[in-house]
């Protein structure tokens, strides 16, 4: 019997996909209907956690902070059976995590985080990235179920906390690149581009395919060998910046940035390639 805590729309997926695997599955969700709309599916809905753990040797948690992961493991706790293990895919905080797993370890019960980087139909289909760090043998014993979650798995390291702030890391590059995606449409907008257009840009141009190698040029720190001098690079913000306003459209993202580079520019590093922006962190 396998539980599922939070049946929201990742977690959905995640009970659908083990229902089509033919998995048991007793599901209970903090808004009851999300849970009971799963018995189409051949789950169990539970009205509280701790039935729906009840029998389970495997829990699963797709919660949305650490405060509420913390308090429905709390209502859960007197329905876990002997040798249940738990494994939570919220994303939730470094230091939370670490605590949870050695809070839960020291009450016998094994804690695994396993912050994922799917969307529902991810979920349902078997596809995406699933993180994990932690006890390496704990991980062993889990890795065969958690393959068939999720496209790959990846074990990240011993620290329990790893998995949950490569998931933070990861997050924010989306935040980023989703913001920079709508400040590259507001742009054009306040251009007179058609959006449609704007977005064709990036069938031509790929800059997702520049990541790698956009940071092993940070990481190396050799900033004195431009490809793309930080002075050009402001220059060309402020016509974006201008070239918005002119069009009455406030950017999101590239007002900050800017702010962030005439820091360096202010410290004499206009001619130095633009990742010099990097550079406090590498000391």
């Amino acid at each position: 019997m396998i539980s599922f805590l939070g049946t929201g729309l990742l977690g959905t997926g995640f009970v659908r996909a083990l229902r089509r695997r033919g998995e048991a599955v007793q599901v209970w969700n903090r808004t009851p209907d999300k849970a009971r709309a799963l018995a189409a599916d051949g789950a169990v809905p539970c009205d509280d956690p701790a039935a729906a753990v009840r029998g389970a040797s495997r829990i699963h948690l797709t919660l949305s902070d650490d405060a509420v992961v913390d308090e429905v493991l709390e209502r859960a706790r007197p329905g876990l059976a002997p040798g249940a293990v738990v494994v939570d895919h919220s994303t939730t905080s470094p230091a939370g995590t670490a605590a949870r797993v050695a809070r839960w370890t020291a009450r016998g019960v094994p804690f695994q985080h396993a912050p994922v980087f799917m969307g529902p139909a991810n979920a349902l289909e078997g596809t995406g990235l699933m993180l994990a760090s932690g006890d390496r043998a704990r991980f062993d014993a889990l890795a065969p179920a958690l393959e068939r979650m999720t496209g790959r798995l990846a074990w990240v390291g011993p620290q329990e906390e790893r998995a949950a702030g490569l998931k933070l890391i990861g997050n924010l590059f989306l935040v980023a690149m989703t913001t920079g995606l709508i400040d590259a449409l507001g742009l054009a907008k306040g251009m007179g581009i058609p959006a449609g257009e704007a977005a064709a840009l990036f069938d031509l141009f790929n800059p997702g395919a520049l990541v790698p190698a956009r940071m092993r040029r940070i990481l190396a720190g050799d900033f004195d060998h431009p490809s793309w001098e930080l002075g050009m690079a402001r220059k060309d913000t402020r016509l974006m910046l201008e070239a918005a306003g002119a069009g009455g459209v406030t950017l999101a993202a590239i007002p900050a940035i800017a702010a962030h580079m005439d820091r360096f520019l202010a410290e004499g590093d206009a001619h130095r390639d633009w990742t010099v922006m990097a550079k406090a962190l590498l000391r």
